[in-house]
């Protein structure tokens, strides 16, 4: 699937930088020309020997090697990839990247390309989750940088959580991905996102404080590994990512005729946060306020229930319906009933209750509800809860 293609590989000094052996030879097998660049603190994992050994190609090692500058100056080095991956991207490497430095190969020729950048972080659990660290993601990711991993595991230090190197199998199907080729490439999957706006008169309407921005992550990671995305969005804080085909409604209603249209799919997501109730017979002038009258009466009626109808279509129904769920209390068990009640095969459910910060801010944390049980995945951002559930996905569709 990679023939002809050519992966500039830098390795960061990490233990993980074992795994990237294993990498190397994935990627010879299916045809890809690797370039291997290795900082210091690399060949302190492994030696550069073996690194040339798997690649067939020299090592790139030093900014200032008068021989690698006249047979390919690092500018160039860093043009002629399709790809450039970095595993391990160690703390130190992010951020390098994130704030722009170049005092070694590997920095300099990251700062250098337009070539895209897949990253696969791994570092101990607590620098992982430290600020300095997470800003640099962020940041990374603001720029366009593609990430892969880190998952949660033992690490060499003997702590154990989110920051062990994704396993050389996931980050093949992630450059798959970046180049084209991902695990769900020919697959078609709705999502829905952000709030739906349910009319009371042409100036007032019934909302919520959804701010579409895990629908539009969805999307996003989704779209990476491959698939052809319908992304049909309220009107949402976030705006819907590149690279996605994009479907603007208004209300309940809006949203499930736009549903309709793009079936059929082989999945479809349900991340929108769709009013229960809707006005009935909205006005069509401003209701005006009155001194001293009465106050006005609103008559509500049921939406339809999108991901209930959606999940029990018969020869349309995509093979993967996941619908969300936003609870204040019970939430494991409310996400339980609602899957259940639904006809879905999976609900992802979080506590967006006061004081969690869930409900329209950064971070997440969920719980994977399925026909196998409840599966809690730690706190994090809304883009590292996207590429988990994009993956978990494409598992289930391959």
């Amino acid at each position: 699937m990679l023939a002809g293609r050519r992966i500039l590989l830098i390795i960061g000094g990490g233990i993980a930088a074992y795994k990237t052996l294993d990498l190397i030879r994935r990627l010879r097998a299916r045809g890809a020309a690797v370039t291997p660049v290795m900082t210091a603190a690399a060949e302190e994992f492994v030696t550069p020997l073996s690194v040339a050994a798997l690649a067939g190609e020299k090592v790139y090692r030093a900014l200032f090697d008068l021989t690698d500058e006249a047979e390919m100056g690092h500018i160039q080095l860093s043009r002629v990839a399709d790809l450039v991956v970095v595993a391990p991207a160690t703390a130190d490497l992010m951020a390098k990247m994130a704030q722009g430095h170049a005092d070694d190969l590997a920095s300099t020729l990251l700062l250098a390309t337009d070539t895209p950048v897949l990253a696969a972080p791994a570092m101990n659990v607590r620098m992982w989750a430290h600020p300095a660290t997470r800003r640099n993601a962020a940041t990374l990711r603001a720029d366009g940088l593609r990430f892969v991993g880190p998952d949660d595991g033992d690490m060499a230090c003997g702590e154990y959580g989110p920051g062990r190197m994704a396993e050389p199998s996931a980050i093949l199907a992630a450059i798959e991905a970046a180049l084209g080729e991902g695990p769900l490439s020919g697959r078609r999957i709705v999502v829905t996102s952000g709030p739906t706006h349910e009319p009371i008169d042409p100036v007032r309407y019934i909302a919520n404080r959804s701010s579409g921005a895990q629908g539009a992550a969805l999307a996003h990671a989704l779209a990476a590994l491959g698939a052809h995305v319908v992304f049909v969005t309220g009107p949402a804080a976030v705006p819907p990512p590149e690279g996605v085909e994009v479907r603007r409604v208004e209300t309940a209603r809006e949203m499930l005729a736009a549903v309709e249209a793009a079936l059929p799919a082989d999945a479809a997501v349900f991340t929108a946060a769709v009013a229960d109730w809707r006005v009935e017979g909205a006005a069509q002038e401003k209701i005006k306020k009155v001194p001293g009258g009465d106050l006005p009466q609103l008559t509500f009626r049921e939406n339809p229930d999108i991901l209930a109808h959606v999940a029990a279509l018969g020869p349309q129904r995509p093979r993967l319906v996941v619908g969300f769920a936003a609870e204040t209390q019970d939430v494991v068990a409310n996400a339980t009933a609602k899957r259940d009640r639904k006809g879905c095969d999976w609900i992802v459910a979080n506590d967006v209750s006061p004081g969690t910060g869930i409900m329209g801010g950064p971070e997440n944390a969920v719980t994977l509800v399925t026909e196998d049980g409840a599966e809690s995945w730690p706190r994090m951002p809304k883009a590292e809860v996207a590429e988990r559930l994009a993956a978990r996905i494409a598992e289930t569709l391959a």
